[in-house]
């Protein structure tokens, strides 16, 4: 029997050493929680490690949706910006891929949902700008906090998540001067971007924080139905 799951990419990390048993090599990682929440919405996950930028038309066309996994700081070179102190180390191979991914996700419209650095990613690649710091919107070093995210009303977000609801988060960084054709969709409390989407693109979406540690599935449904629709 055909399994009809919608296949779902998601991007991974790629580190230059991790541990398991015997062995410390190189890896591409990614939190089991994003491939779960992915199977949870009724999606198959495929893991979508660094890869040349040239490919990621070729790998686009052979998925139903895509998912820009959370991770570490875009480099501010990318938006035009000098480094901040507290910007973190840059993951350049990881920034040109998803770039890549991004860019053909959006020509072949795609579903495509941005978590966190997805987001901003996102955001990034449509010409928009990213503030390096803010306080408030991660808990403590390695520990996610919880925070209120409110819905703006006639947004494909508010569609799917109408009420005001308190959502896992880990980020320093966020989204700035918003990019070509993107609309802010949810704020935290103190005025935080919280998501986006690209109303002209299909279903685009961006969330700030991490699904994927948190309850809440109907995100993640929402690109997995989008992406059901598409096949």
């Amino acid at each position: 029997m055909t399994d009809r799951r919608p296949l779902i990419g998601v991007s991974t990390y790629l580190e230059a050493e991790a541990r398991w048993g015997v062995w410390a090599l190189e890896a591409v990682l990614l939190p089991a929680g994003y491939p779960r929440l992915v199977q949870e919405a009724g999606g198959l996950a495929a893991l979508l490690p660094p890869d040349a930028p040239e490919r990621a038309a070729a790998t686009v066309a052979r998925l139903d949706g895509l998912v820009i996994a959370g991770g570490p700081d875009v480099e501010p070179v990318r938006y035009g910006a000098d480094r901040d102190p507290r910007t973190g180390p840059p993951a350049r191979e990881r920034d040109v891929w998803e770039l890549a991914l991004i860019e053909a996700a959006l020509a072949a419209r795609l579903p495509l949902l941005g978590i966190c650095r997805g987001m901003q990613l996102l955001n990034v690649a449509l010409g928009g700008t990213l503030t390096q710091h803010v306080d408030g919107h991660a808990e403590a070093v390695g520990v996610f906090g919880r925070h209120p995210v409110k819905p703006v009303p006639g947004t494909r977000y508010a569609g799917i998540v109408p009420e005001e609801t308190a959502v896992p988060t880990y980020h320093h960084q966020a989204v700035d001067r918003l990019g070509a054709g993107l609309l802010p969709c949810a704020h935290a409390t103190d005025g935080t971007v919280e998501a986006i989407e690209l109303p002209a693109a299909g279903w685009v979406l961006g969330v700030q924080w991490h699904p994927e540690m948190g309850e809440d599935v109907r995100v993640m449904r929402a690109l997995v139905e989008a992406a059901t629709t598409a096949l």
